[in-house]
């Protein structure tokens, strides 16, 4: 097998992003859709608000009448919310309003309940309030017609109250992409089966299906494969209908790595292979039959931190949405980091908040790629370009967050 370059980590997910295309969109309830891309605008099916609405519960006036104060005016009826006062306000009169009503014919302002004293059929206007106090214009928020929503937006639960505010019950989504994937390796066991000599307890199932499902993607579990081709193409067979297929393990170049040789005879065709990255330099990308497919490496953490850098982004545009960009963010180094050499390297680290300064990032000690601990211990991934210098403690870099 030919040995290529190593291809650095913003031109390999370039290349998988580059080599896929959004699902196609579906209709779904509104009260299904969060989390979800819209594949079309949302346009609002009315006015909010419909009318000049009264923001305070107090009287509706006019502005004039109320320009010298103390003022004594007639009240001529109540204007409850969700019910409208049938006349019009004249001079020297008020109508007694609650939060959320029309505002009367008539009336420009009102007059909050606390500036007032009621006697009877009069109110006494202690403090005046100029045209437009306290009223919420017509359309103040949205106006029929008008896009409230763009396409590509995922949806949060504050889009979802504004599309109910704006009576849509139903929206188009991007359907959620399907990722199928299965583990390689006859030393490899599920959780809670037994664990014979020299055979270990596979973590990557769980954890990849965990990571899939909070991205947004529906997971496809199709379990742990023995090292035959046979079996890897029936396991790769069962993917026809996934939008993805990625594998775990089985994508270097020993005698039982076969996941690439057993699938180059089924129809598997590769951009590439390695990459120049720690931990993960053996992933590899390509076409299986119809659908994109991923070869993560079968080291759990390795896994793992591919999966944020290259599997993420690709359900990100999978299921619709434009900003495909791991997040980052800047922190200071709290301890010194040697010369890095030419693979981009994920240190997992710990970070601790400071008020009013960029929070400080510590690497672990041990960055040893088998221990799962130190990933679930981690707030954060230290990202060293390729022949980073060493760095000193107080100096500046680039983090990528692991948690909200």
């Amino acid at each position: 097998m030919t040995r290529e370059p190593l291809i650095p980590v913003a031109e390999a997910r370039g290349r998988i992003l580059a080599a896929i295309e959004p699902t196609a969109p579906e209709r779904v309830a509104l009260a299904e859709a969060h989390g979800r891309i819209l594949a079309e605008d949302v346009i609002a099916q009315r006015t909010q608000p419909p009318a000049d609405l009264s923001a305070m519960d107090g009287y509706a006036v006019r502005a004039e009448d109320v320009a010298s104060v103390p003022a004594r005016l007639r009240v001529i009826g109540e204007a409850p919310a969700g019910r409208a006062f049938g006349s019009a306000v004249g001079s020297g009169e008020a109508v007694r309003i609650f939060t959320g009503a029309p505002l009367p014919e008539g009336a420009d302002t009102i007059v909050i309940q606390e500036n007032t004293e009621r006697y009877g059929d009069f109110v006494i206007i202690r403090q005046g309030a100029a045209a437009g106090r306290h009223v919420r214009r017509a359309g103040l928020d949205f106006t029929e017609g008008t896009t409230g929503l763009g396409r590509g937006r995922r949806l949060s639960p504050a889009d979802i109250a504004l599309a109910a505010a704006m009576n849509v019950p139903v929206v188009s989504v991007h359907r959620a992409p399907r990722i199928a994937f299965f583990s390689t390796g006859d030393e490899l066991v599920r959780p809670g089966e037994p664990v014979g000599p020299g055979q270990i307890v596979s973590a990557n199932n769980d954890g990849l299906a965990a990571l899939i499902a909070e991205a947004g993607g529906v997971p496809l579990d199709l379990g742990i494969v023995p090292d035959r081709r046979d079996a890897i193409r029936i396991a790769a067979h069962r993917a026809a209908e996934a939008d993805m297929l990625v594998t775990l393990g089985g994508a270097s170049v020993g005698e039982h790595d076969l996941v690439q040789a057993a699938l180059a005879e089924d129809g598997l065709s590769i951009d590439f292979w390695r990459i120049a990255m720690r931990p993960g330099k053996p992933l590899m990308f390509g076409r299986y039959r119809d659908i994109p497919m991923l070869g993560l490496p079968g080291n759990p953490v390795s896994a793992l931190v591919c999966a944020l850098i290259f599997l993420v982004p690709a359900i990100t545009k999978l299921e619709g949405g434009g900003d495909t960009s791991p997040r980052t963010a800047l922190a200071r180094l709290g301890a010194g980091l040697a010369e890095n050499d030419q693979r981009e390297d994920y240190l997992r680290a710990r970070l601790e908040l400071r008020p009013d300064e960029l929070p400080l990032v510590i690497p672990f000690e041990t960055q040893d790629s088998s221990m799962l601990s130190v990933l679930s211990s981690a707030d954060c991934l230290v990202i060293r370009p390729p022949h980073t210098p060493a760095a000193e403690a107080g100096e500046i870099v680039r983090v990528m967050p692991l948690r909200a």
